[in-house]
């Protein structure tokens, strides 16, 4: 095998995602996930009473307008899991996909898009009990944000190959798309149809998150340009009135001046001091 044969020199569409180097080699964010979902789910089974009071106030349950208020639950239901294979579909899915993104993106930033793409889950099934389109009841687990990873990812790299089940190779874009026939399939049969709610909702909030992400960044530019231009714009004209403040103490005296041109001879005074003033020791 030559080195160009070798998954890691491979662009990532043209890969199969494998363990790589292990649990040491993740991006934080995704190892913090990793041990904060599993940690939370251990110490709820070892300590059932613990572990009641953590889904009773951490699980989405939109049972009254009381509790629909409790905004912090779209985030925490986010790290509680309905069983063994539940906690281990999610957290799977997060160890093999989740490292491409946060590394693309930075970790900061992943987080950001993870947690929004989960509590976009956790509002929709909100909204949907709230209308009463479904029942009202408890809702856990990471997978609006699972999905939402999945979205990035096909839309960031469509051709990548993964193995569905470790064994079926398909790209990237086909499997984002199976899993949302699967879901429409699940609903159409009653089946966890909130759950389903929450997954295409976190897929949806992850397309929508990337398209109009570029789009956000230009409009924050242009707020940015925007500020440093009135900004300057401020500057010019106080400098154009201490001048002319300037140009009157020549002509008429100091004793002339009014209490706001004196109040504006004193901040470029204090303005000038300042920028006058060394650097600290150690400063670059």
């Amino acid at each position: 095998m030559g080195i160009y044969d070798r998954d890691y020199v491979r662009p990532p569409h043209e890969q199969y995602y494998s363990m790589g180097s292990g649990f040491k080699g993740l991006p934080p964010v995704v190892k913090w996930l990793l041990i904060i979902n599993f940690a939370i789910f251990i110490v709820a089974y070892l300590m059932p009473a613990l572990g009641e009071y953590l889904y009773a106030y951490g699980a989405v349950c939109p049972a009254g307008i009381g509790m629909m208020l409790q905004l912090w639950r779209v985030i925490t239901y986010q790290f509680l899991h309905g069983g063994v294979w539940h906690l281990v579909f999610n957290l799977m899915v997060l160890y093999f996909m989740g490292p491409f993104v946060e590394r693309q993106w930075g970790s900061k930033s992943f987080l950001k898009f993870y947690l929004i793409c989960g509590a976009a889950g956790g509002v929709v099934y909100t909204l949907l009990v709230l209308f009463k389109a479904l029942p009202a009841g408890m809702m856990v687990g990471a997978s609006g944000g699972i999905y939402g990873v999945m979205a990035a990812l096909a839309m960031m790299y469509p051709q990548m190959k993964v193995l569905l089940w470790g064994v079926i190779p398909m790209t990237m874009v086909r499997l984002v798309i199976l899993l949302v026939i699967m879901s429409f399939i699940t609903i159409a049969f009653g089946n966890n149809v909130g759950g389903e709610a929450a997954h295409l909702s976190g897929l949806a909030m992850g397309f929508l998150y990337l398209r109009y992400k570029p789009w956000a960044a230009r409009f924050r530019m242009e707020r940015s340009k925007d500020a440093w231009a009135k900004k300057i714009n401020q500057e010019r004209n106080f400098q154009s009135e201490v001048d002319r403040i300037l140009d009157k103490v020549h002509r008429e005296g100091i004793h002339t001046l009014s209490d706001r041109e004196k109040q504006t001879l004193r901040e470029a005074t204090r303005r000038e001091q300042e920028n006058a003033r060394p650097g600290r020791q150690g400063e670059n």
